[in-house]
């Protein structure tokens, strides 16, 4: 009874610790959306010319509004309401030249917001590379011997395998 007691004791602490700090953490905590939230994201931020990229940005309180987003990358762009933010998404030019571009949102409150579209154009090859077959294309190369050695390992290792079992049962039996 007495450790009962205890327990109980020790739990009533715990869950008074446990709310003021929820009180505390609660009472000082700052709304989500309090002051100017105005932003503009692009995912992936660094991109080969001719993919295609995500954008979401926020107009702090006029997200059910639409909005621009303009950049040299890929021109101009209307993002609209989705979820809480403003959303789009939009190709990059297969022959955009590579570089950092700015990406400019303007909301319909005047507010702006900017980040940087790092932009790649990298030649694609065509087909894999001709890597040959180093000398072991139209015979039996390595890859035909270490199958056979394999092959033999595993009979070499199943027969003693089968020895040692036999043998272990004909001396316990005498």
């Amino acid at each position: 009874m007495r450790g009962l007691i205890g327990h109980r004791r020790a739990f009533s602490a715990v869950l008074a610790m446990f709310t003021l700090v929820a009180a505390f953490v609660l009472g000082t905590a700052t709304p989500a959306w309090a002051g100017e939230n105005t932003f503009v994201e692009v995912t992936p931020n660094t991109a080969q010319a001719g993919t295609r990229v995500n954008i979401r940005a926020s107009c702090d309180t006029a997200n059910n509004q639409q909005a621009s987003v303009q950049s040299d990358a890929f021109g101009r762009v209307v993002v609209r309401p989705d979820n809480g933010f403003l959303t789009g998404a939009v190709t990059i030019p297969s022959g955009k030249e590579p570089g950092d571009y700015p990406v400019n949102l303007r909301c319909p409150d005047g507010n702006t917001a900017q980040t940087t579209l790092t932009v790649l154009n990298m030649a694609q090859p065509s087909k894999g590379p001709a890597t040959g077959g180093g000398g072991t294309v139209g015979d039996r190369g390595v890859g035909s011997l270490l199958l056979v050695g394999g092959l033999a390992v595993v009979a070499v290792v199943a027969g003693l395998g089968v020895f040692g079992g036999s043998r272990r049962r004909a001396g316990t039996g005498s």
